[in-house]
């Protein structure tokens, strides 16, 4: 019988930082992007209340530090799989998913999300080098 082999291999440790890197990143640049008065605005004609401006910005912006630096990157990415199903379902109402306003790539970040959250830093991560914290803090 044919089996794969890819656990505990480099190719599998630069994947899972690559795709942590690649989501953090995003989320540092878009979460920077809502400190904008703008996005309150946004909200609120959303029917989102603007004072959760400033905790949707943190929350992303610190989510996304973290996943590159790969700490607490489970409670980080599901933090991000949460704001993601909010961008699918609240900000664009799951109503096509390519074209103008589609949710598309919001859908691949909640995969990739999903996916750190299965599993978890990898030993390219702080959480790795410091190996103090708690597996379920990882």
């Amino acid at each position: 019988m044919t089996e794969s082999s890819i656990h505990n291999t480099k190719l599998n440790e630069i994947t899972n930082w690559g795709i942590r890197a690649a989501i953090g990143v995003v989320f540092i640049v878009q979460g920077s992007g809502k400190f904008n008065p703008g996005f309150a605005g946004m909200l609120g004609n959303l029917g989102i209340p603007a004072e959760m401006q400033i905790p949707i910005a943190l929350a992303e912006l610190i989510s996304g530090i973290l996943l590159i630096i790969g700490v607490f990157t489970r409670l980080s990415a599901s933090m991000i799989a949460i704001i993601m199903l909010g961008a699918i379902f609240v900000v664009k109402e799951a109503s096509n998913i390519t074209g103008n306003g589609g949710y598309a790539i919001d859908l691949v970040i909640l995969g990739g999300a999903l996916l750190i959250i299965t599993t978890g830093p990898g030993r390219i991560s702080l959480a790795h080098i410091i190996k103090k914290l708690p597996r379920c803090l990882h």
